[in-house]
């Protein structure tokens, strides 16, 4: 059945017409040893966006926690659970992450200026404050924000 369905598919290559097919078929070849059947340029180019997805998903969690952590500080008067759990949650998922994969400590201090950016850009969007009430600056030090029982103000 597999025979079938991959010469089927000749006109594509089986990475474009059936990811989760050429996944399992490339495993397989690697469990073989079938070491010059494999789809090498692919399969090299989905490692490297594995590593990409990951720094992404890290910047990604970063900005959403840096954000409640200044609508917290600077909107006070509006905090609501809402935040507070989006908080925990992010802390969370960056914290997970970090314990996953250890080497993304490294990549935090390399986004950190650009994620601090992006969450005073969606601060000033989604409070209507002026973008001068944020520091120009972070306010906080990574210690600071992946400590469970940091809040601000």
């Amino acid at each position: 059945m597999r025979e079938s369905v991959i010469t089927q598919l000749r006109e594509k290559t089986l990475y474009e017409a059936d990811y989760v097919l050429w996944s399992e078929t490339i495993v397989q070849q690697l469990r073989d040893r079938a070491y010059d059947q494999v789809d090498w340029v692919n399969l090299i180019e989905e490692i490297e966006d594995m590593s990409r997805r990951e720094r992404k998903a890290l910047q990604s969690n970063l900005i959403v926690l840096l954000l409640h952590l200044l609508k917290w500080q600077f909107q006070a008067e509006m905090r609501s659970g809402s935040w507070r759990g989006s908080i925990v949650e992010h802390r969370q998922r960056i914290q997970d992450d970090l314990q996953e994969s250890p080497s993304l400590r490294s990549v935090l201090p390399q986004i950190w200026d650009e994620a601090y950016r992006k969450a005073v850009a969606r601060a000033v969007a989604e409070t209507g404050l002026e973008i001068e009430v944020f520091p120009i600056d972070c306010p906080y030090v990574i210690e600071e924000i992946l400590d469970d029982a940091f809040l601000p103000g």
